[in-house]
């Protein structure tokens, strides 16, 4: 019964991409960009026709389209609704469609003459990103390019480019852009990840001198890398952030209960009841509901005769699992300590009722009726005659 391991039954033993999100972590490959500042109002209240061509019927639910109209940079309002539906057509998986949309915004640029780097870098970036998706890395590679021929160092292109380079196996390429990237902001997972996985094949491929045979890895500014911190970052951007951040402080908290509970389970073995307990209460102050945890701690303190705090721990199991039958016999166990052998009974019969076949159980409400017994017996002889 004293073993925190578990037993068998009969046993009591021991106890989707998004539009313009940020490159660190990058959560989906070729992600495409959005405007830079929040939703306008549309002008007016937009209604979808029919196939027909007729309007929509009444008392259909009206298709909100204001994403349409929200400012993009200095692009012209007809310029900015192409973007802003490509966005949305890209966010749904329409990639082709999306492609389309940037394309026509690029020649409309290039029509009315518009001379603004950072919203043609964009729109070039974004069709890469359709490229890259679509499986079209050549034309991505030249997109991407572009876009930074327009706007040197931008993040977004570069990894995109990366990623292209990666898929067409040049990899001395995409290793120099990854490794720019991570020059710019160092917080970009996926650039980490590939640089170590390109990393092993170019050992594999070039062998020792690999290093030798890279093209040069350009030097990014430090201003740059300093405008890349300062600049603010979106609503979006920001619960990415806080979710990853989140994950990954769960995964930290798992690793360490698990080896702590690990410990405290080898610790019981040894018989170090006492190392034991700490490595449980360490346990539940990462875990305060774990009720195995709970059953495991009562199994040390009853081997160190701390009755009260052993049936406490079962009381907290019993909370969180009603019909736990391991926290039944050990409060049981706790119970005979504190000579409270009516107690220890009830709670013997409960773990009977739950699992008739634990031997161990029988044993014990031999041994607790017989002991009530002579209590009783005990009590009855002391007890004066009137």
């Amino acid at each position: 019964m004293g073993n925190a391991q578990e037993k068998p039954p009969g046993s009591l033993g021991g106890g989707g991409a998004r539009p313009d999100q940020a490159t660190a972590g990058m959560r989906s490959r070729g992600s495409v960009e959005k405007p830079r500042t929040e939703k306008g109002v549309a002008n007016g209240t937009q209604r979808e026709r029919s196939p027909a061509g007729g309007q929509e019927e009444q008392g259909s639910p009206a298709v909100d389209t204001s994403y349409l109209d929200a400012p993009a940079g200095a692009l012209p309002p007809h310029l900015a609704r192409l973007k802003n539906e490509g966005n949305h057509l890209f966010k749904h998986g329409q990639f082709g469609d999306a492609l389309e949309k940037y394309s026509q915004a690029i020649d409309g640029c290039a029509e009315a003459g518009i001379d603004s780097p950072e919203d043609l870098c964009i729109l070039y970036s974004n069709r890469a990103a359709c490229y890259l998706k679509d499986g079209n890395s050549t034309e991505c590679i030249q997109d991407s390019t572009k876009a930074l021929e327009l706007q040197p160092y931008s993040l977004k292109p570069l990894l995109r480019r990366a990623m292209a380079y990666e898929s067409l196996e040049r990899y001395r390429k995409a290793y120099v852009d990854y490794k720019t990237v991570l020059q710019i902001d160092t917080g970009v997972q996926a650039a980490h990840d590939s640089v170590h996985r390109i990393t092993r094949m170019l050992i594999e491929q070039d062998g020792p001198e690999w290093r030798e045979k890279l093209p040069e890895i350009p030097t990014v500014p430090l201003s740059v890398q300093q405008q890349h911190r300062d600049k603010p970052v979106s609503a979006e951007v920001a619960q990415a952030r806080a979710a990853r951040a989140a994950q990954e402080e769960a995964r930290r908290k798992e690793a360490r209960f698990t080896l702590l509970k690990q410990e405290g389970n080898d610790l019981v073995k040894k018989g170090n009841f006492q190392g034991a307990m700490e490595k449980y209460s360490e346990c539940l102050t990462i875990k305060p509901d774990e009720c195995a945890v709970y059953t495991n701690r009562a199994i040390c303190l009853l081997k160190l005769n701390r009755f009260e705090e052993a049936k406490q721990d079962c009381d907290s199991a019993l909370q969180l699992e009603p019909a736990n039958k391991k926290a039944f016999y050990r409060r049981a166990l706790a119970y005979k300590g504190l000579q409270d052998y009516l107690s220890a009974s009830s709670d013997l019969q409960e773990v009977l009722q739950l699992d008739p076949n634990v031997r161990e159980a029988e044993q014990e409400l031999e041994v607790v009726t017989s002991l009530l017994r002579q209590s009783l017996m005990e009590s009855t002889a002391h007890t004066p005659r009137v």
